[in-house]
């Protein structure tokens, strides 16, 4: 009998696929942290969850311009940016539906809180209605532009009222709380 040393064993057949299998899986799940680490590390970076939300208004309010740019003839630079836009916003309301809303209601801005989600639903009707126009149609970026005026105004509302309020009514614990479920929540959306 000849003994093999481990340099000179070679996996073959099923194993070979078996181990090729897992070192690919592996490699996919560091890629996506790595990729989840990233999109939520901008957020992360500005410290309090207000100041996280803000920098991703920030941010949409980017692609919204970046948007607005183009001609009805770059339709595939504008289906890209809409699909970037599409994902900011998703996660973005994940973060304000799952935590900072619900912030708002156990602290007394029941009524306030409603009326953001309610206007979460009016985003969603137009990121929909935009995905189903061409963007070569002259009313796709005319329905761009009410759709960014009605944001502005909700980002406004959230920005200058109701997350001040809300930053008051917490105090320093409940903020840093706040902000970590935030975190935690704008990662698994990632």
């Amino acid at each position: 009998m000849k003994y093999i040393s481990a340099s000179e064993h070679q996996l073959t057949g099923p194993a070979r696929l078996v181990g090729a299998a897992a070192a690919g899986f592996l490699v996919g799940l560091a890629a996506n942290f790595g990729r989840k680490a990233l999109v939520q590390g901008v957020t992360v970076a500005q410290g309090a969850w207000d100041e996280g939300l803000k920098a991703e208004h920030r941010l949409t309010l980017k692609i919204f311009g970046a948007i607005e740019a183009t001609d009805a003839k770059q339709v595939k630079k504008r289906k890209a940016l809409l699909l970037q836009l599409q994902h900011a916003l998703a996660k973005h309301a994940i973060e304000e539906e799952n935590v900072i809303y619900p912030a708002m209601r156990d602290h007394g801005l029941g009524p306030e809180a409603d009326q953001l989600v309610h206007d979460h639903g009016y985003v969603k009707q137009y990121l929909f209605d935009l995905a189903e126009m061409s963007p070569a149609d002259p009313g796709w970026i005319i329905k761009l532009r009410d759709f960014r005026r009605d944001i502005e105004k909700h980002i406004r509302a959230e920005e200058e009222e109701l997350f001040p309020r809300l930053r008051e009514v917490l105090g320093e614990k409940g903020n840093a709380h706040v902000t970590s479920a935030m975190n935690k929540a704008g990662f698994a959306a990632a």
